[in-house]
């Protein structure tokens, strides 16, 4: 369900049980880890994360990082403002 490498890969399932007794298979919260970001970034106009995420991590699907850096839950909205300044979470694996 998830691609490999995705920040969801190793989050353990849940199954939940609906009102009429059938199941639903879902994924337990993601907890973020602490952010150790010491490289900052400022926002340029036309900039997208994977783009970004290239730069930073050599991987373009890795653009959930700089959300996780910043505690966005969409990437894309780390970049709405040119000029903003955002964290650049190091690159550890998961």
């Amino acid at each position: 369900m998830f691609y490999k490498g995705s920040r969801y890969e190793k989050v353990a399932d849940y199954k939940f049980r609906r009102h009429d007794g059938s199941r639903v298979l879902l994924k337990k919260k993601r907890r973020l880890p602490k952010s150790r970001s010491q490289l900052i970034h400022t926002v340029q106009e036309g900039e997208r994360t994977d783009l970004l995420a290239h730069r930073y991590y050599r991987d373009p699907l890795k653009f959930w990082k700089l959300a996780d850096g910043n505690s966005e839950m969409k990437p894309e909205d780390l970049l709405q403002e040119p000029g903003t300044q955002i964290l650049v979470a190091p690159n550890d694996p998961e």
